[in-house]
């Protein structure tokens, strides 16, 4: 006669356990937050005055990770902080083909901040090939006035330029040395390439994705296959207790239109506009200062995320 196996209690927790961890290894994809998981490797670029990270503090603060923790495959570079779109652009492209290079990826794709807009159009009007879409956020796309009143006052008085542009370079070298740089900087002609006019200038060399018309949208698909999108916010102060809202409410009075306090809205258009009107500063667009933002409109994060998943959505 056969008796019945009986089996310990450890040893039944253990096989129930044992179970578990199978169920979970098979489900783990599943499970996984791949929200964010893209094709290519996303690239961020920042902008005048910006850099990649100091003391382990990102310029882009929540973002990289918030996009990393949903799958993507995230990387930051560092470009002059001072410096003509060109240079900053051909910078930004060594650093792509480094990417390129060690991950396998076929292509990235790019999104810059201010300054970070038309360097990463730069990149991929000269080199295709490496970019699958272009996203500027709060990008000088257009001109600033801030930089139109910038590069006047220093062509007036020469003295003033001079004197400026010394205190921004030694700036920009002091954010390249944190940040573990070497990069050259020229604060004169970075402040002349976010000028109305200069932008027109670069606007007719690289037009890929701009819009014909002023605070227009561009196609969301250029010809050589890039994807190209824009967003932005609209006010300067968003909350009390960050700061730097000061700083954007004194520079916002100078612009005539919408702005974030360094830019118009409609000069940040490129492509597809996903908004121009988010309750949202220049420092905010970036999870800037210290994630200190608007409680009433999405959080920067968050948009950043809603984008990774429009390119994987787009197979990208």
């Amino acid at each position: 006669m056969n008796r019945p196996i009986r089996v310990s209690r450890a040893a039944g927790r253990s096989l129930l356990y044992g179970f578990a961890a199978l169920l979970c290894f098979h489900l783990s994809p599943v499970l996984a937050d791949s929200y964010t998981q893209t094709r290519h490797p996303i690239v961020l670029v920042h902008g005048m005055s910006g850099f990649d990270d100091i003391l382990g503090i990102s310029y882009w603060y929540r973002i990289p990770r918030q996009l990393r923790a949903g799958g993507a495959q995230v990387f930051v570079l560092q470009v002059s902080a001072f410096n003509t779109t060109e240079v900053r652009g051909e910078q930004a492209a060594r650093q792509v083909e480094t990417i390129l290079a060690t991950t396998g990826a076929e292509k990235v794709h790019l999104i810059g901040h201010s300054h970070g807009g038309p360097t990463a159009r730069y990149v991929a009007s000269v080199y295709p090939q490496y970019i699958a879409s272009v996203a500027s956020v709060g990008g000088v796309n257009w001109g600033t006035p801030l930089a139109d009143m910038g590069h006047a006052n220093g062509e007036r008085i020469p003295l003033i330029g001079s004197l400026t542009n010394g205190v921004a370079n030694a700036f920009g070298r002091l954010l390249d040395f944190l940040s573990a740089g070497n990069l050259p900087q020229n604060a004169g002609a970075g402040i002349k390439s976010l000028t109305t006019a200069d932008t027109l200038r670069f606007n007719a060399l690289y037009p890929e994705g701009m819009p014909t018309e002023y605070c227009d949208e561009g196609p969301e698909q250029e010809a050589n296959g890039i994807y190209y999108y824009s967003w932005t916010g609209n006010r300067l102060i968003t909350n009390l207790l960050d700061i730097s809202d000061v700083f954007m409410f004194a520079t916002g009075q100078f612009i005539r239109e919408p702005n974030d306090g360094l830019v118009p809205s409609c000069s940040t258009h490129l492509g597809k506009v996903i908004r121009n009107d988010y309750r949202m500063n220049h420092l905010d667009e970036v999870d800037q200062l210290f994630g200190i933002h608007s409680s009433r409109d999405t959080d920067p994060t968050v948009i950043f995320r809603q984008h990774a998943n429009r390119l994987q959505q787009l197979g990208l």
